[in-house]
């Protein structure tokens, strides 16, 4: 038995996304995280800036608060169900959704004024030629920031989850790992190299987030909403009860008066055109 993933993995092959539901498996986590992305592709006012692989639109809905009204925020998905629920987001106007694959942008040289790829790259079947396509796009001088999870070790939350889910799905197993898939700072510096970025940086950012219980966290796997969830409510109901306990029991370490505490890991990466 494997996962039907939909577009980008993390939507589902049908349907819509559920925004709040992901928000809640992801988006608590990564919202930590964007204020240091944007200010590492130096986004400022009156930007036309690119968000590749926005998924649900958590970099761009904070970087539209940052370009103002003169600017504008092109965010770029493969999956329809995402930008959708992206767009379902903004309250502002200069949103742009895009159905485009990320490795293949239909746009210009030297179009954006900042590019921004938050939790995506890993993503990409091929993540240096995703570089060299958001280095042709971005213009002379101006930044391209990435966000990358870092180790599985580092990111229990799903690093856990990841490796308990293999066990019982062997035969999607490396799909199951593709989070950690630019964990090492070397090689995230090496494919921007070779995307022809200079000054280029990679950071290990760490931030600490908090459940109120197992209850909540497993609440957010039960969703069914992304990678890994979309995976574990593929199992037969007596191998999902299997996995809940056998990640818990890992996840006891991080257990504090009944909250579960863990800190997350993630490389945030910079070139310049």
């Amino acid at each position: 038995m494997g996962a039907n993933w939909g577009a980008g993995f993390h939507a589902p092959p049908t349907g819509s996304v559920d925004a709040q539901a992901y928000d809640r498996y992801i988006g608590r986590w990564s919202r930590l995280f964007v204020p240091t992305l944007l200010a590492a592709a130096e986004v400022r006012v009156g930007y036309r800036v690119l968000d590749v692989a926005t998924g649900t639109g958590e970099a761009a809905l904070a970087a539209t608060e940052v370009v103002g009204d003169s600017g504008v925020i092109v965010g770029a998905d493969i999956s329809v169900a995402m930008l959708l629920a992206a767009a379902g987001r903004m309250a502002r106007p200069p949103f742009v959704p895009v159905v485009a694959d990320g490795q293949f942008l239909p746009f210009r040289d030297s179009t954006f004024d900042a590019i921004l790829c938050h939790l995506g790259l890993m993503f990409f079947p091929d993540p240096s030629r995703g570089l060299a396509e958001a280095r042709r796009v971005l213009r002379p001088g101006r930044c391209m920031s990435v966000c990358v999870i870092s180790t599985a070790e580092r990111a229990p939350m799903w690093g856990i989850l990841a490796d308990t889910l293999g066990r019982y799905l062997p035969s999607r197993a490396r799909e199951l790992q593709l989070s950690f898939a630019l964990a090492t700072p070397g090689r995230l510096a090496d494919l921007l190299a070779h995307a022809s970025f200079q000054d280029i940086r990679v950071e290990a950012i760490t931030c600490e987030g908090s459940y109120a219980s197992f209850d909540e966290y497993w609440a957010t796997i039960e969703s069914g909403t992304g990678l890994l969830p979309q995976a574990y409510c593929t199992l037969p109901f007596a191998s999902r009860a299997e996995v809940r306990d056998a990640v818990r029991e890992r996840l006891g370490r991080f257990e504090h008066n009944g909250r579960l505490v863990m800190s997350l890991e993630m490389l945030i990466a910079v070139g310049r055109a």
